[in-house]
């Protein structure tokens, strides 16, 4: 094999498996849940070898939380518009239509089914850390430009912020509306205190 085969492998094919995998994997988990989700199944969507995707993900929990972490970061990006406030605001904009959304309402139940293996519940608790982890960086970039005082927990800001949406959908079974994250980005920054940042856009 050539260093020129080697340098095109890891940005080429090996990129666009990865994707075939997960594409795969999510059609799978739409289609029958956790349950029935096995990499016997996702190999053959995907037209791999399966011991390929063993060889890269070990276990199928860990493809299961590669699968939702990819779907999600896609589809729920994180802002930087400047300002706190409008972060949170679109932030939640996002996780709300993503919640209305057929694939969001999927992913919401699959969050939160009981499970017993303990594995399964590693890797679930391991997306919303990640998830978590991601969006902090919305409340660590208000503190350092003065809009949030030093020492807030950005978890606690978030979870106070998210929680509600998640809340309604899956106890409540009710849409979000469309003013809902805006109300709940105000509230929870209100109750953190924050000062708005003069020169962030306004909406």
């Amino acid at each position: 094999m050539s260093d020129g085969e080697i340098q095109r492998r890891p940005g080429g094919r090996a990129v666009r498996v990865r994707q075939a995998v997960l594409d795969a994997a999510l059609e799978a988990l739409i289609e029958g849940g956790t349950i029935k989700f096995s990499f016997a199944d996702v190999a053959k969507r995907a037209g791999v070898n399966e011991t390929s995707i063993y060889r890269r993900w070990r276990t199928r929990e860990n493809l299961l939380t590669d699968t939702l972490l990819a779907a999600s970061d896609r589809r729920i990006p994180v802002p930087d518009t400047g300002s706190v406030r409008e972060d949170l605001r679109i932030f939640a904009t996002l996780v709300t239509d993503y919640l209305n959304s057929p694939l969001g309402a999927v992913f919401a139940r699959v969050a939160v089914i009981p499970v017993e293996d303990p594995e399964m519940a590693e890797a679930r608790e391991m997306f919303w850390r990640s998830r978590i982890e991601l969006a902090a960086v919305m409340i660590e970039r208000g503190v350092t430009r003065g809009e949030l005082r030093a020492g807030i927990d950005p978890r606690v800001a978030l979870e106070a912020l998210i929680a509600p949406l998640h809340s309604r959908v899956l106890l409540l079974q009710e849409p979000l509306g469309e003013e809902l994250p805006r109300v709940l980005a105000d509230l929870v920054l209100d109750g953190l205190g924050a000062r708005d940042n003069d020169t962030a856009p306004k909406t």
